[in-house]
C-alpha cells in the first residue's frame, strides 16, 4: 500500500514539474514585438517614395535581428532596401533569394511580404511611422462601495 502511495506521489510531483516547465513565458524577439504592434494598431497605406525610417527584420529560427534602414517603394511594391550603417551611410541588402521571393513584394498593413533566402533567412521591411494611433481603451467601472 505504501508503495502505491509513494508511486502516485512521485508521479504527481513529476507531472507538476513538467506542467510548470511548459508554462514558461516565451520571450518575444524584435520582429514579434513589432508584428504584434502592427496587428493590434494597423497601419496607413505606404505610398510610393523613399523612406529613411524603416526597420529591416532578419529572422532565422527563433532568432531575429532588427536594423534601421531605408526602402524604396514604387507602384505599391518594395523595390529595394538598405541597412543603415554606424557611419551614417547605407548598404543595399543583397541576398540570393529563394523562388524569386524578392520580386513583386507587396506591403500590407505597414509590413512587406516576407522574403526568403536560399539559406532560409526571412527578411521583412517594416514602416513604424505608418502605425495608426493607439486606440482608446474602455475605462473600467468602479467597484461598488459599502456606503
Amino acid at each position: 500500500m505504501k508503495k502505491n502511495a509513494l508511486t502516485t506521489l512521485f508521479l504527481v510531483f513529476c507531472f507538476g514539474i513538467s506542467f510548470a516547465q511548459k508554462e514558461e513565458k516565451i520571450e518575444l524577439n524584435c520582429y514579434n514585438k513589432w508584428a504584434l504592434k502592427f496587428e493590434d494598431r494597423g497601419a496607413e497605406e505606404i505610398k510610393d517614395g523613399i523612406y529613411t525610417d524603416v526597420i529591416i527584420s532578419s529572422r532565422q529560427g527563433s532568432k531575429a535581428i532588427c536594423n534601421s534602414g531605408k526602402a524604396e517603394v514604387l507602384k505599391g511594391k518594395l523595390i529595394k532596401f538598405f541597412t543603415l550603417l554606424s557611419d551614417g551611410t547605407y548598404e543595399e541588402v543583397k541576398r540570393t533569394w529563394k523562388n524569386k521571393s524578392d520580386e513583386n513584394v507587396t506591403i500590407i498593413n505597414g509590413m512587406s511580404k516576407a522574403m526568403i533566402t536560399v539559406h532560409n533567412e526571412i527578411l521583412t521591411v517594416l514602416w513604424p511611422s505608418s502605425l495608426k494611433s493607439k486606440k482608446a481603451k474602455p475605462i473600467s467601472a468602479p467597484d461598488p462601495s459599502d456606503d
